[in-house]
């Protein structure tokens, strides 16, 4: 159920009326003709803008479109007042049975209340984290996690079909300094004394893997050069930090189907099939770049390289595919990577990546573009840098990264769900500030804490109304005579449900999950405003002496905790039963 939708229907019905009676031309596209809340509660429960936006292909005054719709829709039983504002708004207000409905909805879908068929079923691929096998996910990788790990969660909700993917990065000169640090935590386990040289990883994350390769080799490695052992140790300690990393994606509780290493793509063939394909296209070619401002001083002459005619898809200049010395570059794998993707059938690709990557962006649509002819869209989303803050001090340190602050970290100190939910409390392209002491906090300030309280006291109206012998399993709620719900904070509580599912279209098409959080904690101050009141108004207390009244007034609370419950699933946090 979503009731913006309806009484958009609505609205169309009443603009083809219109149109039939002569009161509206003929032919008017009329796609951009939205149903909203209005910026102000107190112009109505709705608003629609149909007559500004039909005004001028109308040849007409919006305000007299405006007074005509007006009279069209104050004509359904669900609109009890239709009035014209401003260059020619029309407000709505909606008779009390409408919101009443909207609570029966909730209980009768459950926590699929808002769920929607929008995707159609169709296959997205959704890439996060991405980042190198060399070292700890940081914590702005974790914000990343976080919020990829809630998009593709968004996306199914919404009715599209979601592929989870971990693109692991390649890079060979930062798994030979893995592997020498590796091998110092080698030597440290066989009772020596070692020294981290400037460049190598000293956190004490490693400590496990050394002791691991000495169960595994002894001291077949001792006294012997790097041309004995680099190679066997860089592949050991890759796997051994992807086993680190697939521990604390598990610690954040963030899920993948899949796995792809960037290393796959050298060797197989995939690399030369994409660029192939571009050249089949008439997009590769010989030439030469600007060489980089650091080099502009170089007096050597410009070296002819294979090129991507990037700019042919919308790019600001051509990028290098093939090195000089005959060697693929780094674009020219992940050209490979999305190619693998195409071939693969998905219909809308998204890669969530660092903010250190914003460069990166417009080659990769340009690559797309060409590969898919233009088919298929990639949407490349760059989340901005986190700052941890703690006692009022920004904070970085780590002892078990070394350098930084590791998502480990941040969850040990405030608990998985509330490092998911305050992740989630600001648009991704924001900086956000992450204070550990204030998120522990139980506090209006501290939106986890208010969601889940909201959450939690729902869950405790049910519970004690149970323990008084009153009904409250989901098919006697059902039942509830919901007309008794008539005071205008009840009603404006629905009101706020109603939005869930309008929510959650919003926020998939925006690719914005951030907009769960933002709505979970308004619907937790709706809920929290109205609790409020029963103490200074006692027929707003959820338990009465009339035992139909009660029933209504629980199954407001439970649908409250259904929608509540279904958007913290969303965003991968647990619902609290209860707060200590």
């Amino acid at each position: 159920m979503n009731l913006f939708a309806d009484i958009q229907a609505l609205v169309l019905d009443c603009l083809q009326d219109m149109v039939t009676t002569g009161e509206l031309p003929a032919g008017l596209a009329l796609d951009n003709v939205t149903v909203a809340p209005p910026r102000d509660a107190a112009y109505g429960d709705m608003t629609t803008n149909a007559a500004m936006v039909l005004a001028k292909p109308a040849g007409m005054k919006p305000r007299d479109i405006a007074q005509t719709l007006a009279a069209h829709l104050i004509k359904d039983a669900r609109i009890t007042h239709a009035a014209v504002a401003g260059p020619g708004f029309v407000n709505l207000r909606l008779a009390p049975s409408v919101w009443q409905g909207v609570i029966a909805a909730a209980l009768s879908k459950g926590i699929d209340f808002g769920r929607t068929t929008l995707g159609q079923g169709k296959r997205v691929h959704v890439a996060y984290v991405s980042a190198n096998a060399t070292g700890l996910l940081h914590v702005g990788d974790l914000r990343g996690a976080v919020f990829g790990c809630a998009l593709a969660s968004l996306l199914e909700f919404a009715g599209h079909d979601v592929t989870r993917e971990y693109f692991i990065n390649g890079s060979r000169g930062q798994g030979d300094t893995l592997a020498r640090s590796v091998y110092l935590r080698y030597l440290e386990a066989q009772g020596q004394e070692v020294a981290f040289p400037e460049g190598t990883y000293s956190g004490d994350y490693l400590i496990a893997a050394g002791e691991a390769l000495k169960e595994k080799v002894g001291d077949a490695y001792l006294g012997k050069g790097e041309q004995v052992w680099l190679r066997d140790v860089r592949a050991f300690a890759i796997d051994a930090m992807r086993d680190l990393i697939r521990a604390d994606l598990k610690s954040l509780g963030v899920e993948m189907d899949v796995f792809c290493s960037e290393k796959s793509f050298g060797g197989s063939g995939q690399i030369e099939a994409a660029i192939n394909d571009l050249n089949d296209k008439g997009l590769i070619y010989d030439g030469t770049l600007a060489p980089p401002k650091a080099n502009e001083a170089d007096d050597g002459e410009p070296r002819v390289q294979r090129l991507f005619r990037a700019t042919a898809h919308g790019d600001d200049e051509d990028r290098l595919i093939k090195k000089s010395d005959g060697s693929w570059s780094n674009f020219a794998a992940n050209i490979a990577y999305h190619h693998d993707k195409l071939q693969r059938g998905f219909d809308l690709l998204i890669d969530v990546m660092g903010a250190d990557h914003v460069g990166h962006v417009k080659r990769r649509k340009a690559a797309v573009s060409a590969l898919s002819e233009g088919q298929v869209p990639l949407d490349v989303i760059p989340t901005q840098l986190v700052k941890l803050f703690k006692d009022g001090q920004e904070f970085k340190m780590s002892k078990r990264a070394g350098t930084f602050a590791s998502p480990r970290d941040v969850v040990d100190q405030v608990g998985r769900d509330v490092t998911r939910f305050v992740m989630l409390t600001r648009k991704h392209d924001t900086t956000l500030d992450f204070d550990v002491d204030k998120v522990m906090e139980q506090s209006r300030e501290n939106p986890v804490f208010y969601v889940q309280y909201a959450h939690a006291r729902g869950v405790s109206v049910l519970r004690k109304a149970g323990e008084a012998g009153i009904p409250v399993d989901d098919e006697t709620l059902q039942s509830a005579d919901l007309s008794q719900l008539d005071h205008e904070a009840e009603l404006g509580l629905a009101a706020k449900l109603a939005e869930w599912p309008r929510l959650v279209e919003t926020a998939a098409r925006r690719n914005e999950p951030h907009r769960v959080a933002i709505y979970l904690n308004e619907l937790a101050g709706t809920f929290h405003a109205l609790w409020n009141k029963g103490h200074d108004v006692p027929s707003l207390r959820f338990v009465q002496d009339d035992p139909k009244v009660t029933t209504a007034k629980i199954a407001l609370a439970r649908a409250t905790s259904v929608v509540i419950a279904a958007g913290l699933g969303i965003l991968g946090v647990t619902p609290a039963q209860e707060m200590r």
